[in-house]
């Protein structure tokens, strides 16, 4: 017990003499321990962030675009060509077992008018059903009902990003704005979503009903049929059965033969998100593995630090040995000394890490996540790189002869 004691003190004293030393030996270990949890807690972040997004769209998501025109030997975009229609909308609901809900949905952009102020947006037209699928409340006022949908009324919601711009601090409900010049009452006003993963401001819209915005906003859309559907599935287990049986249902109803192409797309929403977030773990474990390349570069610099030690105290190792020191206690003072920088250095590094990942999170955005896991890892990391590469030069000089070491110049 003793002798151990005498073996850590020994260890201790060497890196006090030396501190410029062990505190460069140490800086590569800072490093690497700071830039692992900075990079696992930025990709974190980041997925963390993908999820919350994907979350204000809306889950189990499908969207139906019509087909796509030709003109001159060129094809245009999907939902340029109007093969969708509002029975085909009905169908869907009522006939496919994986689905929830449907909203046809016609869209394009228009100028708002209230008072003096004036704002360009997007408009919206659709059924009530949209904010069930798109899971959002209503701030004030009341929502869009059927009612609207037959009578064709002139009333709106408006996004959180349409009030604030038109009406600032006034609540706009029960005030009526122009949309292309057509008067339109403010029936509500949605709840803030935020932006989508391209960056699209979600609350920067307005929903009116959509024979309203067929009719009375947009004017040149063909009675009965629709820009495109937005479905929402049962769950998220049955999305492919849900995509699956729209395919088999449209393809059916539009009399499409075998073999021939659909004259519409769907597309699984919700899986186009998901696959947004694995890329994202990807890159947060892409980015760990090359933080942790600077640790294995610290390492190095621990072991090179180690044998130059080594060569400089042979001839301390010799007088040791000689005096009675064991073999496993040359080596536990070399292994202590190289644990003791690696964890040293895990702690500042450490530190840094959290600090490093505060400030990266404020600029670009992001929230805050250090996962303590990250930490142990990194830590430990530390510390088994310690004794890793202390080994070999702690080996070598439990290794040497008293006799050649007590004659090294």
């Amino acid at each position: 017990m003793n002798s151990t004691l005498v073996t850590f003190k020994i260890a201790f004293r060497a890196l006090r003499t030396n501190k410029m030393r062990s505190a460069l030996t140490m800086l590569g270990i800072v490093i690497g321990v700071a830039a692992v949890i900075a990079m696992l807690a930025i990709g974190t972040a980041a997925r963390q962030k993908i999820s919350d997004e994907i979350s204000t769209v809306g889950s189990n998501l499908i969207m139906v675009l019509a087909g796509a025109t030709s003109s001159g030997g060129a094809r245009m975009g999907a939902g340029s060509d109007p093969t969708i229609s509002f029975d085909d909308a009905e169908a869907i609901k009522n006939e496919c077992p994986a689905v929830l809900d449907v909203a046809p949905v016609q869209t394009g952009p228009g100028q708002v008018i209230y008072r003096n102020q004036n704002w360009s947006t997007m408009i919206l037209g659709a059924t009530p059903s949209i904010l069930n699928i798109r899971e959002w409340e209503i701030e004030s006022g009341r929502p869009l009902v059927d009612q609207d949908v037959r009578n064709s009324t002139k009333v709106c919601l408006l996004g959180k990003s349409v009030a604030e711009n038109l009406y600032g601090a006034i609540d706009p409900v029960g005030t009526i704005l122009r949309i292309k010049k057509v008067p339109f009452t403010v029936i509500g006003v949605l709840q803030a979503k935020g932006q989508t993963l391209t960056g699209q401001d979600q609350d920067d819209r307005i929903y009116v009903p959509i024979t309203t915005a067929q009719k009375k906003i947009f004017g040149r859309t063909i009675p009965g049929m629709v820009q495109f559907l937005m479905v929402k599935a049962n769950s998220v287990d049955v999305l492919d059965d849900a995509v699956q049986q729209i395919r088999d249902l449209l393809r059916q109803r539009h009399r499409i033969a075998p073999g021939q192409e659909n004259d519409f797309t769907v597309e699984n929403l919700t899986q186009m998100m998901d696959m947004a977030i694995r890329l994202t773990n990807i890159m947060t474990v892409l980015l760990g593995a090359i933080a942790s390349i600077s640790l294995l570069v610290g390492g190095i610099g621990i072991m090179n630090i180690m044998l130059v030690s080594v060569t400089e105290r042979t001839r301390e190792i010799g007088i040791r040995i000689a005096v009675g020191a064991k073999t496993w206690n040359i080596r536990l003072q070399f292994i202590v000394e190289a644990m003791t920088l690696s964890i040293i250095g895990g702690c500042i590094g450490i530190a840094l890490g959290q600090t490093g990942s505060v400030i990266v999170s404020k600029f670009a955005n992001l929230p805050v996540i250090i996962s303590p896991l990250s930490i142990i890892i990194a830590f430990g990391f530390s510390a088994g790189v310690g004794v890793f590469f202390g080994f070999y030069p702690a080996y070598k000089a439990s290794l040497l002869n008293p006799i050649d070491a007590l004659r090294y110049e």
